[in-house]
């Protein structure tokens, strides 16, 4: 365990020294929601599409929580806050808690290396990979509209697909039973307080660090095309879910790199 935190430690303090060299890009400026597009489902069962920036519920906002300003996502009805900018090779931090609001349940997800058009995934989302936010499972990778990836996995005794650092490495597929794999441990803080959800992304790899804690590592990412004909996937857009509880997000920011720390990866 020490030599793990000490591990740990190094791959911070390495990307904390490339931090100093780039700070970064804000993608949220602190003030609006310049630079994201919003798409929103219908919201009404068996409604019509309401689409591309037109947002007659304010799912997404600026509101002010104990002085800072934040993005509130209502989660009322299923819609997208996308940015209007693809990224590549980055490392990405944010934070988000739960507000008291809840439609359905405390369900969102950062998506991302998102390509193509709304509503490919589940009528609503771009095609794209999910780090799971939804209470109980963040850190799970989901597999949005047609991506795909590769994940060490193993079958609990439960049947379920659970992410495992020794696991065989598999297929993730959607629309199959790999289309979810669970995270190994949760790390998610108490509901109300802030957690801090770190990505990082190079070539067609990918790790989820959940409040400091690695708990899910993606390889091999493309489009899936058809059975056998994947095509890589190593950039796109972000997007933040509304879909079913109220959401706070701060401090998102993102940084180029030119490699996911080995650390990580093992």
């Amino acid at each position: 365990m020490k030599k793990l935190t000490f591990l740990l430690l190094f791959a911070f303090i390495a990307v904390l020294f490339n931090s100093c060299e780039n700070p970064g890009q804000a993608l949220f400026n602190g003030e609006n929601l310049d630079g994201w597009d919003t798409w929103v489902g219908p919201v009404e069962e068996g409604g019509d599409i309401v689409g591309l920036n037109n947002d007659p519920l304010n799912l997404f906002s600026v509101v002010e929580i104990e002085g800072e300003k934040v993005i509130r996502i209502s989660g009322e009805v299923n819609a997208s806050l996308a940015t209007k900018e693809e990224f590549e090779n980055y490392y990405l931090t944010m934070e988000f808690k739960w507000g008291d609001e809840v439609f359905k349940t405390y369900n969102s997800g950062l998506l991302y290396h998102s390509y193509g058009n709304f509503g490919v995934g589940l009528g609503v989302w771009m095609s794209s990979h999910e780090l799971q936010m939804k209470t109980g499972s963040v850190g799970d990778s989901y597999r949005m509209g047609k991506s795909y990836c590769e994940i060490p996995m193993i079958k609990n005794e439960d049947g379920k697909f659970v992410y495992s650092k020794d696991g065989e490495i598999k297929p993730s597929i959607p629309a199959t039973d790999t289309r979810i794999i669970a995270k190994d441990a949760d790390y998610e803080k108490e509901h109300g307080e802030w957690n801090t959800v770190e990505l990082y992304c190079y070539g067609g790899s990918s790790v989820h660090v959940i409040n400091g804690n690695v708990n899910m590592v993606n390889h091999n990412s493309g489009k899936y095309l058809g059975e056998g004909n994947i095509e890589a996937l190593t950039k796109g857009k972000i997007q933040f879910q509304s879909e079913g509880g109220e959401l706070f997000i701060r401090n998102i920011v993102i940084k180029p790199i030119k490699e996911i720390p080995e650390v990580l990866l093992q």
